[in-house]
């Protein structure tokens, strides 16, 4: 066996093994992802020798990595059979850096003092290995090359300025790293640890991984193989897995792309909604591979913000990360990744709610508050959103939902726009005086419930050509009580009748007018917002839900309440201003936005008993 010699450090490593000990990743565990990377390269190239016909060394040498745990040594020892290396391969890839615009590499490393923002490629320069100076103050490196009749070595630094390297214990082929532990990082010599670390970043390396003799990478990554080999019960098992989860998912979407990214992605949508149960706002559920090892988990920019509730994983060959893997460096390629899974993702929920309505049913029952949380604020996707939108409607049964392109379906021939109404339930919908001009038209009318309903249709503006306007909008005109032909009063009554009712009511109202769209109820409010739901929301942020700004008061000249009190008026009978009083908060309750009911107790007394006596 040769003597063991000592050879100094390049000082570009010099420079590179402070900066990752020190100050390039965030996370220290990473070193034995990154160890295990390396292992799975090497074992690669092996594999890809051998299909190519070419002799390696130990030619039956399963294709495995061995890791064993020593806690009370201290020490940790990751064993793989791969392309090993010969005594000069020791010397180029862990002692010098000889690439071509190495140096520039370094002072880039050195001038950004371990900016992960700004650094290279980590496979480009091998620099995963000096992680694992970040939690052993020695490093004993056997390794022997594929290469017939090679030699096995020792190679051994404590990562500050120098390494040896000898003729070593004889391997059959492949690499054995053992690490002394800092005091400071014993606790990665036990072998709980060990195990939580490989299943959260390595569980789908492609090869074996053993700790301790027993496999611990059990779980296949699904998302590299065929559809077509791929039971429901394993599409099942690794929702499971992936998710932390104990249900079924309620969707699925497994896809590859080769343009314009290289992507392999399976994404689940779970049955059940958290957030919805109290128990906070969901972290992303997406995490980020790079050929099957993780790169990022709970990845915040692989999805946008409103699908946090997608679990799953999305791998890609092509993404540009910085030297840690720890985070992505191309933004543009970043934001291209995230148009393209999302692209996908809504398109495969478009399809399911064609396909399978009565489960994109249940679907939109507990995610909803996303799908419009994304439609308000996602200008992006909003067009492929707006058609995952579901509604109650005046011509659909209680219970039942339909889109914007069903309504589009059966509008009626010179039906110029499509409309909708705020309320609380259908219940309250339907018993307020806004529908009365469409049920007289004939025309459909969508129901929303809350507040960004409507403040995403007006987002919108339109939807195939088609306007979107609010039932209960101040400018809707739709000459609803000239269908009926009543009798009302002449111009000059209806003139004199709505002066005086605007001096009634004064600050109240901003202003009274004759209704165009009133068929049988005798007054209606519309709101200063345009909308009542953006005034009930106005009142919430006001924090004053018992007062209301002023809105426009419209009255029908053909009711018959309207005609009486107008001959009330005439005769100048003071209890007229005690009805016209309660013909505006009348209004008032229709529209959702009843101040303190009390207050018009005594006057509903008073009417009670004129009207009984």
């Amino acid at each position: 066996m040769s003597a063991a010699e000592t050879k100094e450090f390049q000082t570009e490593i010099r420079q590179l093994l402070d900066i990752v000990i020190n100050s390039l990743y965030t996370d220290r565990e990473i070193f034995l992802r990154e160890l295990i990377s390396n292992a799975n390269d090497a074992m690669e190239k092996v594999r890809y020798l051998q299909v190519i016909g070419q002799k390696v060394q130990a030619e039956d040498l399963p294709l495995e990595v061995n890791i064993t745990t020593d806690d009370e040594n201290h020490t940790v020892t990751i064993t793989d059979s791969g392309i090993g290396m010969t005594r000069e391969e020791l010397v180029e890839n862990l002692g010098t850096i000889a690439h071509s615009g190495s140096k520039e590499f370094i002072r880039h490393l050195s001038e950004s003092h371990g900016d992960s923002n700004d650094l290279k490629l980590i496979g480009q320069f091998g620099v995963g290995f000096y992680a694992a100076f970040m939690a052993a103050d020695k490093v004993s490196l056997y390794t022997r090359s594929y290469q017939p009749e090679s030699s096995s070595y020792l190679w051994i630094s404590d990562g500050r300025g120098s390494y040896t390297i000898e003729e070593g214990e004889e391997l059959a082929r492949g690499t054995k790293i053992v690490l002394h532990l800092k005091e400071d990082a014993y606790d990665f010599g036990k072998e709980e640890t060990v195990r939580r670390i490989i299943r959260q970043y390595s569980s789908f390396v492609p090869y074996p991984i053993n700790l301790n003799g027993e496999k611990v990478n059990t779980v296949q990554a699904l998302w590299t193989k065929n559809k077509s080999e791929i039971s429901e019960e394993e599409y099942t098992e690794f929702y499971k897995f992936i998710g932390n989860a104990y249900d079924e998912p309620q969707f699925r979407l497994h896809f590859s792309s080769d343009a314009p990214l290289s992507i392999n992605a399976l994404l689940y949508v779970p049955k059940e909604n958290m957030e919805r149960f109290g128990f906070g706002r969901m972290e992303p559920g997406v995490n980020l591979y790079c050929k099957k090892v993780l790169i990022q988990e709970q990845a915040k920019d692989i999805l946008p913000d409103w699908l946090r509730f997608v679990k799953g994983v999305v791998d890609s060959e092509e993404l540009p990360l910085n030297i840690s893997r720890e985070t992505m460096q191309d933004s543009a390629l970043v934001a291209k990744l995230n148009k393209v899974v999302t692209g996908r993702l809504l398109k495969h929920l478009n399809e399911q709610a064609k396909s399978e309505p009565d489960k994109y049913k249940e679907f939109w029952q507990n995610f909803n508050m996303f799908i419009k949380e994304g439609a308000a604020n996602d200008f992006t996707h909003r067009q492929e959103l707006v058609k995952l939108l579901r509604f109650e409607s005046s011509k659909a049964g209680s219970g039942e939902l339909v889109s914007l392109a069903d309504y589009l379906e059966r509008m009626p021939e010179g039906q110029t726009a499509i409309y909708y109404v705020n309320g609380p339930t259908r219940e309250v919908i339907e018993a307020g005086p806004y529908l009365e001009v469409f049920r007289d038209k004939d025309y459909e009318v969508l129901y929303t419930h809350e507040a960004v309903d409507d403040y995403v249709l007006n987002m919108l503006g339109e939807y195939e050509g088609k306007k979107l306007v609010s039932a209960d909008g101040a400018d809707l005109d739709l000459n609803g009580n000239e269908a009926r032909e009543k009798e009302v009063l002449a111009a000059d009554q209806v003139q004199a009748f709505t002066s005086w009712l605007k001096e009634i009511l004064g600050g109240k109202v901003t202003e009274v007018r004759e209704s165009k769209r009133l068929v049988d109820s005798p007054a209606i409010l519309l709101s200063p917002y345009g909308t009542h739901s953006m005034q009930r929301m106005m009142q919430m942020m006001n924090r004053d839900l018992n007062s209301a700004a002023p809105g426009v008061l419209e009255i029908n000249a053909a009711h018959s309440l309207v005609k009486r009190l107008n001959e009330l008026r005439m005769q100048g009978d003071e209890f007229a201003k005690v009805a016209a009083e309660q013909l505006y908060e009348n209004a008032q309750i229709a529209a959702g936005m009843m101040v303190d009911p009390r207050s018009m107790v005594a006057r509903l007394n008073e009417i009670l008993e004129r009207a009984l006596g």
